[in-house]
């Protein structure tokens, strides 16, 4: 298995999110806005507890948040195809660290080689694998088009939900091991059961 790094530490506030539909446009109160408090040049550690990363919120716990919704991992592979994604959409503005809502984005990792029951130790803090990413409307308004939802189930570029085991600190350039549960049902098997009809 490939090194596998945490690149950014991301967190963020709740806020407004403008909701674009077939009527006219909606706010609403999402957490999805993150932005990196640790990154590769500046490495703060940051503190995580049982529901996730000190000073991040949620708006909806049921999508993001919660004991077995902690932690949002994300893989720093498919920002590529985001950002092709958004510019065939017409939208020119860079995706930063954060931009997919995630708390680690991580190299080294993908949804094929990840199982639910997988422990990740990162820095001192210890995650077990919970379950793919379910996106909803709020993605397609984050990342600025109303096919993204779409186009992450297609992918299968979800990222992966975490509970904590061990409380402590992470910070980016931290490097983390995974170690096999039970190895039932990968990360990526979870995702398309759960959207065969969507898909």
């Amino acid at each position: 298995m490939s090194l596998i790094r945490v690149l950014a530490v991301c967190s963020g506030p709740v806020g407004p999110l403008i909701v674009r539909g077939n009527g006219p446009p909606q706010t609403v109160i999402s957490g999805i806005a993150k932005s990196a408090r640790s990154t590769a040049e500046d490495p703060v550690r940051i503190g995580v507890t049982t529901l996730g990363l000190e000073g991040d919120e949620q708006a909806d716990r049921t999508v993001h948040g919660g004991l077995d919704k902690a932690v949002y991992v994300y893989p720093h592979q498919h920002y590529a195809f985001w950002r092709t994604v958004r510019m065939q959409a017409g939208i020119q503005e860079p995706l930063d660290p954060g931009a997919l809502g995630e708390n680690l984005l991580v190299e080294g990792l993908a949804e094929t080689g990840v199982w639910i029951g997988d422990r990740l130790s990162v820095g001192e803090v210890e995650l077990r694998v919970e379950s793919p990413r379910q996106p909803c409307f709020k993605f397609n308004a984050r990342m600025g088009f109303d096919w993204a939802v779409k186009m992450m189930v297609q992918s299968g570029y979800t990222g992966f939900y975490c509970s904590v085991l061990r409380a402590g600190t992470i910070a980016a350039n931290d490097s983390a091991q995974l170690r096999a549960g039970s190895r039932e049902i990968s990360i990526l098997q979870s995702h398309q059961l759960r959207n065969r009809r969507r898909r």
